[in-house]
């Protein structure tokens, strides 16, 4: 999937005053690009990603999504691509803390309609890929966050999207634990052959992607060095 910005703004009206959370962002992330949008706390990065991940929408400006404006669309094509065509994994996880693991990476499976012999075997090979084959059945809270992001990583994958988008997936991390998350997000892009695009503070990310943005106070710059 190829996604490219043009003149992207997000403006957040809060009383008499004017937020420009994104301010004319322009970027081209060619299919089965590895891309890491780097920027501080507050400098814009996730309502970026929100954009790009189409949970929200410009104030001006178009995301085209190969080569189609995706906020042209009616909102029921837009939750087709965000089920079907993209996975989304979150710095807090976001698991449903009543169902198991497999559960929760069956749940994307079932709302796109699925069988239910499909979505647990698909859950099982995809939590098994992750290395929790023997965590089906925990539920978050007998989980370390380590293994939280497994599954979360795991149910991002689940209707094998052509673009996985991942807002600070090492920020509630250990440094031993945020390793082995890019290790296997680096591993994902390379043996899947997904479109990735992360936003992070974390250095050791920006190491292993093909490109890098940078954003401050909305504004979104190349980075010059194209890193291996």
């Amino acid at each position: 999937m190829r996604i490219r910005a043009e003149s992207l703004t997000r403006i957040y009206n809060m009383g008499t005053s004017k937020i420009i959370a994104v301010d004319n962002v322009n970027f081209d992330v060619s299919e089965e690009e590895f891309t890491a949008i780097v920027g501080r706390s507050g400098s814009g990065k996730s309502t970026l990603l929100n954009l790009i991940g189409l949970n929200d929408r410009p104030s001006s400006g178009k995301l085209l999504i190969n080569n189609i404006d995706a906020f042209g669309l009616s909102n029921r094509e837009l939750r087709k691509i965000r089920l079907r065509r993209m996975g989304f994994v979150f710095q807090t996880f976001n698991l449903f803390p009543v169902l198991s693991s497999v559960e929760n990476v069956e749940l994307p499976m079932a709302l796109a309609g699925k069988s239910r012999e499909t979505q647990r075997e698909e859950a099982v090979r995809l939590l098994d890929a992750v290395g929790l084959g023997n965590r089906l059945t925990h539920r978050p809270k007998q989980l370390s966050m380590g293994e939280m992001q497994r599954v979360a990583i795991a149910r991002a994958l689940a209707n094998d999207p052509e673009i996985v988008i991942a807002d600070e997936p090492t920020g509630e991390l250990d440094s031993k634990t945020a390793k082995e998350i890019i290790a296997l997000l680096s591993d994902i892009h390379r043996t899947e052959k997904k479109t990735v695009i992360v936003a992070t503070h974390d250095e050791r990310v920006v190491e292993i992607v093909d490109t890098v943005y940078l954003i401050e106070d909305g504004k979104l710059t190349l980075e010059t060095r194209q890193l291996q």
